[in-house]
């Protein structure tokens, strides 16, 4: 039986789409200054520009490692991946635009202000083998493929990485609004070397504090990957995640899952 706790109520209460509050809201360049207020990816997209919305990859994976071995970022949150565009079907698209791709992501995040961003990341956007290879890693498969922040929907004379700023701090907004830690710690399930899990034990877990079932990846038999899936209403800058269940299940298999401690 699943007990509820304090955090688990409080998050039965929340709405099930999740607002992206933005530093960034209307710079988009759009079609006249003017988005239809209902436009949702992969849905009520025909016709839209895509400054309004996310077409055709309206399929948004806000995706997290649980890097246990050996361990890296803190003991008692998982970790950012990244934020993928995919089709609608779930099919991936990557590397659309070589163009913007960038070296540095610190550099960029800089000189547009996000230092505090930045910080933020080397603590809980951590990479192997370094954190700035993830980075620019994500932007450049994954962030360049995002319609709504395309050069032609960003402000005249915008700073240079403006576009990867803003997907960077979208990552996390994400991020944040899906605490695997605490979902799983809230209904009893923390990371020990022994105790083992069904997958439909650990997707219910997710049923009962998000609402929707993500995808499971394992490594060895253990978690250390998660993918939650979005669509979202309006554009990156300050659109509205709206959850639904994965489209596809990940590599974790029925029984035996362990969630293991970071060590080492």
């Amino acid at each position: 039986m699943i007990h509820l706790t304090p955090f688990l109520v409080c998050a039965l209460l929340a709405k099930a789409s999740l607002a992206i509050p933005s530093p960034f809201t209307n710079l988009a360049r759009q079609a006249g200054d003017v988005c239809p207020a209902d436009a949702l990816s992969c849905q009520n997209v025909s016709g839209v520009n895509s400054c309004c919305v996310e077409t055709p990859l309206g399929l948004l994976l806000q995706t997290q490692f649980w890097n246990f071995e050996p361990a890296k970022g803190p003991v008692d949150s998982w970790t950012v991946h990244g934020l993928w565009p995919d089709k609608c079907d779930a099919t991936p698209k990557v590397s659309c635009d070589p163009s913007r791709e960038h070296p540095n992501i610190r550099d960029v995040l800089t000189e547009n202000g996000k230092e505090d961003l930045l910080r933020w990341m080397e603590e809980f956007w951590v990479g192997i083998p370094t954190d700035e290879y993830l980075w620019a890693n994500e932007w450049n498969r994954h962030g360049t493929c995002m319609s709504t922040i395309a050069p032609k929907c960003m402000p005249e004379d915008s700073a240079t990485g403006l576009d990867a700023a803003i997907y960077f701090q979208k990552t996390a907004d994400a991020f944040k609004s899906v605490p695997t830690y605490e979902f799983l710690a809230s209904v009893g399930i923390e990371p020990n070397t022994t105790k083992t899990y069904s997958l439909d034990e650990l997707e219910s877990a997710f049923k009962a504090t998000h609402g929707f079932i993500p995808a499971l990846d394992c490594r060895n038999g253990a978690l250390s990957h998660i993918l939650y899936y979005f669509h979202l209403k309006g554009n990156i800058m300050d659109g509205t995640l709206v959850p639904l269940d994965a489209l596809k299940r990940g590599s974790c298999p029925k029984t035996g899952i362990k969630y293991l401690p970071k060590t080492g």
